[in-house]
């Protein structure tokens, strides 16, 4: 199904002219060898930009369409057409192998020859020139190189360059060039597993570059490569040679599409619509992770998505029935792990977005602007960021995500994460509350009632660990009026425990409560006593519990972050 859905948006591109044809592929071109009539080297021409990364601006090379590059084994010699780094095009490198580099010369020369020599235009004629007479041994010292030498070295790609252009842009050149690639097939075919035609089967798929954490030189999408891989004597995957072309141009095509790629955890993202218009991407990218719109009218935005009304988004009108798809790859070694793979209408995008957003609304504090929270945020809540590697979990960040695409519940271990932080922190964020309610709104098997995880219903709940976390918050707010400025309150020393074994906390605390009422003001004893009546009244004549399970000590923490947001919501209005 990826792999469909990929070819899928690869002839929208084409039909849009946004993508190379077969037999052509996109390449990172540094300089550009500028060749005479003679094959002689003019110039040594750079091709780089400046880009911004981080804080710097750095000189990049230049994404270039080219004749499709061979994919390439660790030791194994093979040339790339008119496009190759300095072992191949110059023969000269400092790898320490001057043996091998002479093969990849030799390699280049033969490659070169053989399409070009038989060749009449001019730019054509300079190529086979050059390999006719140039001498490897001489090239350090050849004027042009000198002053790039030291670049040329670190196996940066070089193109040919005729009059101001490219040697690839040459029209006889383009024709020999996509002839070979059509002959260079064997004579046998397979029923392709994509396009459910029969084609000659391509081998060794094309690298996907740009996940990160993989390997620079690329990583493999669908290959197999021993004997414990290959079933029923089958060595290689079938499906077709354009169809292997078409996918990974397509996914290296969103890949290099920066703007629409996202990272979480280890996790490259990137998504596409039906049809190739890139204002889908926009969209969707904005609703998972909350940037480049404002929040009121994302949420506008989602809620005429969902309700299956379109919607206008930078002068392109969004149809909610469109098929979106979203994809989630990480590194693993020389191959590409899928973490998961999404597709359904936009507007079950923008419903399943919407109802995660709804699940986290809770009570917020006065300097908290936000309206929503963005997946990355919420992972935050889960590492401890004092940490110098403060990361979240690599398989939990997957997951959490495709919770929120598919509205099924979300992982355990995000609970689990969360959990952690409270019980070494004893402090309960709008994130880590917000994750609880979630998290125990989707839970089926939660006997947690629904009174205390919605915002309308928890001031009246009389839910036992929901009410003690109510309790232990006042109990805090009675500690620090009874001793301003007291450097650790019941919270560093208690909270804990008073969560998972409140039986044995609260008489103390109670003890506690009665000695630090005595040191108020006539006006704050009848403030607090009125407080801690009225929730104790709620759970009279019941038992402290002995141990609370998990679901009810994450009731005790919402309960504790409810009443502290009442508290400092009643000093403001005061």
């Amino acid at each position: 199904m990826i792999l469909q859905a990929l070819t899928r948006h690869y002839e929208d591109l084409l039909a849009l002219g946004k993508i190379s044809r077969p037999g052509w592929g996109s390449s990172k071109v540094s300089y550009g060898l500028e060749l005479s009539d003679d094959g002689d080297v003019i110039a040594l021409l750079s091709l780089q930009h400046t880009q911004q990364r981080g804080q710097k601006m750095i000189a990049a090379p230049r994404e270039m369409t080219v004749p499709m590059p061979v994919k390439r084994t660790g030791i194994g010699v093979s040339a790339n057409f008119l496009c190759d780094n300095s072992s191949y095009l110059l023969g000269v490198d400092e790898k320490g192998k001057p043996e091998r580099t002479q093969a990849c010369f030799a390699a280049a020369k033969q490659l070169h020859l053989n399409l070009l020599g038989a060749a009449q235009s001019p730019a054509a004629r300079a190529v086979v020139a050059f390999f006719t007479k140039w001498e490897p041994a001489k090239a350090a010292g050849h004027p042009a190189l000198i002053g790039r030498w030291a670049d040329l070295m670190k196996s940066v790609n070089l193109v040919f360059w005729y009059r101001d252009a490219p040697v690839s842009e040459d029209p006889e050149v383009r024709a020999l060039w996509q002839n070979y690639y059509k002959q260079d097939i064997d004579d046998s075919t397979v029923c392709c597993l994509v396009t459910g035609q029969h084609a000659p089967p391509e081998k060794v798929h094309p690298a996907i570059k740009g996940v990160w954490g993989a390997q620079s030189a690329g990583a493999a999408l669908v290959s197999f490569n021993a004997p414990s891989f290959c079933s029923y004597g089958q060595e290689y995957a079938s499906i077709g040679r354009d169809a292997a072309f078409a996918y990974t141009t397509a996914l290296n095509h969103l890949l290099a599409d920066r703007e629409h790629v996202r990272r979480i955890g280890d996790t490259t993202v990137v998504c596409w619509a039906e049809g190739g218009q890139s204002a889908y991407q926009d969209a969707g990218l904005s609703a998972l992770y909350g940037d480049t719109i404002t929040e009121h009218d994302l949420w506008s935005a989602l809620s005429q998505l969902a309700a299956g009304q379109p919607v206008e988004w930078d002068e392109t009108p969004l149809d909610p029935s469109i098929r979106f798809y979203v994809l989630g790859l990480a590194p693993n070694a020389g191959r590409l792990s899928v973490r998961f793979f999404w597709q359904n209408s936009f507007g079950t995008l923008a419903h399943n977005v919407l109802q995660h957003y709804r699940a986290l609304e809770i009570e917020r504090p006065s300097y908290d602007d936000r309206e929503i929270l963005p997946v990355w945020q919420l992972l935050r809540e889960t590492v401890n960021k004092k940490s110098k590697d403060a990361m979240p979990s690599k398989q939990m960040a997957g997951d959490v995500l495709r919770a929120v695409l598919t509205g099924e519940p979300y992982p355990a271990t995000l609970l689990q994460g969360v959990m952690l932080r409270i019980r070494a922190e004893r402090d309960i964020t709008r994130g880590k509350a917000a994750i609880l309610q979630a998290y125990y709104l989707r839970d089926r098997n939660a006997q947690l009632p629904k009174e205390v995880l919605k915002m309308a219903s928890k001031d009246d709940s009389k839910y036992i660990p929901f009410v003690l976390g109510r309790v232990f918050s006042v109990f805090e707010a009675l500690q620090q009026s009874a001793n301003p400025g007291i450097n650790a309150t019941i919270k560093d020393r208690y909270f804990n425990a008073a969560s998972a074994t409140p039986a044995m906390v609260f008489p103390v605390l109670l003890n506690l409560a009665q000695k630090h009422v005595r040191k108020l003001s006539e006006n704050l004893k009848i403030y607090y006593e009125k407080q801690i009546g009225d929730l104790l009244n709620r759970i009279e004549g019941i038992k402290y519990p002995t141990r609370m399970t998990i679901p009810e000590q994450g009731s005790f923490h919402l309960g504790y972050y409810y009443q502290t947001q009442k508290r400092f919501t009643k000093k403001e209005e005061q």
